[in-house]
């Protein structure tokens, strides 16, 4: 998954559609942490809007410590961190919930594969442990997906 110019972006868009297929998810995107930022995200959700500022401060390196403290924003939607075991080796997730919502939180997670993150959200009472596991399943699909486009380029 190195080379991400050669994944179409009709691949990064039916990985999209196929996760939201499933009745935990409402928002799904695709980013990454080299221009272009996103590369596909639900039309019908919010994270379309995510900008490329709020991209970056999701996958900084650096000063992690200030996201549990200022949490993360994304779509404009304001974010508590709950984990971020974004950058540890054999976990690579951040769980998320959003706050401040007239109809309640939701879960996010976050989920590194290589230089690829899939950032999902889930329904109304959907929680963040089924997402989490619903959004690894999601990355062997995108894994497969990006070695069956690459098989036949």
């Amino acid at each position: 998954m190195q080379c991400l110019g050669d994944v179409s972006q009709a691949t990064w868009q039916d990985c999209i559609k196929f996760f939201l297929q499933t009745e935990m998810c409402s928002d799904a995107a695709v980013i990454t942490d080299c221009p272009p930022w996103l590369l596909a995200a639900s039309p019908e959700g919010n994270f379309t809007q995510m900008t490329q500022e709020e991209v970056q401060t999701l996958l900084a390196r650096e000063e992690r410590e200030k996201l549990l403290h200022q949490g993360v924003t994304l779509a404009g939607t304001k974010c508590l961190l709950i984990r971020d075991n974004l950058f540890t080796e054999g976990n690579y997730s951040m769980d998320l919930r959003t706050k401040g919502q007239s109809r309640g939180s939701q879960a996010v997670t976050v989920l590194k594969m290589g230089s690829v993150y899939l950032v999902v959200k889930g329904k109304r009472g959907t929680e963040g442990g089924p997402l989490n596991l619903k959004a690894f399943e999601m990355a062997g699909y995108i894994r497969e997906a990006i070695l069956q486009q690459k098989a036949h380029c």
